[in-house]
């Protein structure tokens, strides 16, 4: 099982049947026999190798990075016996649009064989598995601090760390973390885990494979329903990272979500030089989103630091330093 179907329950036997592979569905595919061997994220969490032929189960769903690759669902889902590809390590399969000249480990060809049922017959969905607030349960109104940035791989889970870190310093043991937006990754949630948070989530913990496409209909309950979950667990703090750049993965949905719930929510922005940063913090500000701090390649030197400092009137601090300390937005 790939990482995709984390919170499923564990498949020592199944049976499928064929059928439409839908958002979600828990589905069987084989890696193309001319394929070349690739690297997925197990449920485990470790890289997992698939050679030629391997049968492994994942799910249809869409995919808009702005730096690896773009594809998706094809209307009326995928088709039995039909070949597809594996858009992401945590096993989401569909038609490939394009991707990026960056190395990738885990794009390649597979069969869709079909959906495995349950003994109803009914196709298992990561739906039915999504974590949900308890029954009654209030925001219990603990301080929000935000991560956006600019692009992708753009230094937002550094600084992110940092910041958990300095809550941490600061005797706030009990961090939640959400990973609002972008494609779901068990590696990444094991990264927060490891640095002290007590517990983290991202979309497939709410029944979604990613937050993509841009603009689809009823992320707003999605949001809703993540929001409502962590922000009615009992934490000193809950932190929020937010994948992709401000323009894609629904993002300007997701904060527009935050901003009912809370208001003035301490924000970094992450952002690869000074003009971006200067964009993206005009724009957060439209958002009633103030910028406290921004790091990111455009602190990497001293004459980028003070140029981003003094071009948006806002203080920029590299989070990724070894001595770096998120102390100062706290």
């Amino acid at each position: 099982m790939t990482s995709v179907l984390r919170r499923a329950p564990p498949l020592q036997a199944f049976r499928y049947a064929p059928g439409r592979g839908l958002e979600g569905d828990v589905c069987v595919f084989a890696l193309a026999a001319d394929a070349s061997p690739i690297l997925v994220e197990a449920v485990s969490g470790r890289a997992m190798t698939l050679v030629p032929g391997d049968v492994f189960l994942g799910t249809p769903g869409n995919r808009e990075s702005t730096r690896w690759v773009v594809g998706g669902i094809p209307a009326g889902g995928l088709v039995p016996g039909r070949t597809y590809w594996v858009l992401a390590e945590s096993g989401i399969v569909g038609d490939l649009a394009g991707d990026s000249p960056l190395e990738k480990t885990h794009l390649e060809r597979a069969r869709y064989l079909g959906s495995v049922r349950d003994d109803a017959g009914r196709t298992l969905n990561i739906r039915q598995f999504a974590a949900r607030a308890d029954a009654g349960a209030s925001d219990r109104r603990a301080p929000v601090s935000l991560i956006v940035g600019t692009s992708a791989e753009i230094g937002k889970t550094t600084a992110a760390i940092a910041l958990l870190r300095s809550l941490l310093r600061k005797r706030q043991r009990a961090v939640i973390v959400l990973k609002a937006t972008g494609t779901g990754s068990l590696t990444e949630i094991d990264n927060y885990r490891d640095h002290g948070a007590r517990q983290v989530f991202d979309c497939v913990d709410f029944g979604l494979p990613t937050t993509y496409p841009s603009k689809r209909k009823g992320i707003e309950r999605w949001f809703g329903l993540a929001l409502d979950t962590c922000l009615s667990l009992p934490a000193d703090a809950v932190l929020i990272e937010c994948g992709g750049d401000l323009l894609g993965a629904n993002v300007p949905v997701f904060l527009k979500a935050l901003t009912r719930r809370r208001a003035r929510p301490k924000v970094i922005l992450a952002a690869a030089d000074a003009l971006g940063a200067l964009s993206a913090k005009q724009m957060l500000e439209k958002m009633g989103l103030p910028v406290g701090l921004i790091t990111g390649p455009c602190t990497d030197t001293p004459t980028l630091q003070q140029r981003t400092q003094k071009l948006c009137r806002t203080p920029a601090l590299n989070l990724a330093a070894p001595d770096a300390s998120a102390d100062s937005l706290l």
